[in-house]
């Protein structure tokens, strides 16, 4: 079906992705580290998910926030290495008009539940040290689900009207796309229109998911910080520390390259190159999914226990 013309501007009906420019030579390793970072992230989320499924000692909010990420991720990674995977090693840079909004809504979609899932486990921290003796009604299976409710109804309800607005625009100037995969920002700097509410919007849900979110987890970890300092026992304070400085280095990583990917496509993007700025754009999409099961699972005690449990009962039916 050709695309739609309209007064020397058109409306298409598919994007071409450009992949990573600058980078054009090396795209059979770019797909390699994609690929190694997308099964890594599939093994690790799945682990975590029979794990703590099938261990009725791992049925906590914790845990159920590890499960509940652990889906996330797998989404998440899903969504966008699979497209990068063609553009990089079959040259399948050609998307559909309404596929590529539907992956910027999905994308968009999961990262929101990502960090609204990162701040829950933050706060989950912080009532287990700080206020251990409300831990179990505060957080209760119903407070659970109810928060889970909200950030599922938020994402969808932030990401939803970026989505409706970019598919009322009445032309487009291009239907080349300069990125790696359907970004919210690229897709509406093309279209013939005026994008001031888009551009508004965009900044809005990013300092309202992540900007608000990171704020309240460095609150809740100074806050679990300050507990932990509070503490007699030296063996302890080391033991919370050695936990939450991993945590902290996965969520300032994921907020932090989010954040700048975000604000770059309004400030400075021409000072910044497009290689340095799309794989910046593809890292926080992919590393994060393959590392939250290292940091949030493996690490965690009786995770780490079911898991060697796991293994030994499934190598000891084939010793015999």
């Amino acid at each position: 079906m050709p695309d739609i013309k309209v007064n020397a501007t058109f409306y298409p009906t598919s994007f071409i992705l450009v992949g990573i420019p600058g980078l054009e030579g090396v795209y059979n390793w770019v797909a390699a580290i994609v690929c190694i970072c997308y099964v890594l992230a599939l093994l690790g989320n799945m682990m975590l998910l029979i794990v703590i499924s099938a261990s009725s000692g791992l049925h906590k909010p914790m845990f159920t926030f590890l499960c509940l990420l652990a889906s996330n991720d797998a989404l998440l990674s899903t969504c966008i290495a699979l497209k990068l995977l063609s553009v990089f090693w079959f040259q399948e840079r050609l998307i559909s008009f309404d596929s590529c909004l539907l992956q910027m809504f999905f994308i968009h979609s999961f990262t929101s539940l990502e960090s609204g899932l990162l701040l829950g486990m933050a706060f989950d921290r912080y009532v287990a040290i700080c206020q251990p003796l409300r831990y179990g009604s505060v957080m209760s299976n119903a407070i659970l689900f109810k928060l889970v409710i909200i950030l599922l109804l938020r994402a969808v309800a932030l990401v939803g009207p970026c989505v409706i607005l970019i598919k009322k625009f009445p032309a487009f100037k291009a239907n080349i796309v300069a990125h790696s995969y359907c970004e919210h920002m690229v897709i509406v700097k093309l279209a013939a229109a005026d994008i001031r509410i888009n551009s508004a919007l965009g900044l809005t849900v990013a300092f309202t998911i992540l900007g608000v979110d990171l704020l309240f987890i460095l609150v809740s970890y100074c806050a679990i910080f300050h507990a932990v300092f509070s503490l007699p026992s030296k063996d302890a304070r080391l033991k919370t520390i050695n936990t939450c400085i991993p945590h902290m280095g996965v969520f300032l990583s994921f907020h932090g390259l989010a954040l700048f990917t975000f604000l770059s496509h309004r400030y400075g993007s021409e000072r910044i190159p497009p290689y340095v700025h799309i794989g910046l754009a593809d890292t926080y999409l992919l590393v994060p999914p393959m590392l939250n099961p290292i940091i949030y699972g493996v690490k965690t005690k009786l995770i780490r226990e079911q898991v060697w449990k796991a293994l030994y009962q499934y190598q000891s039916p084939r010793v015999k």
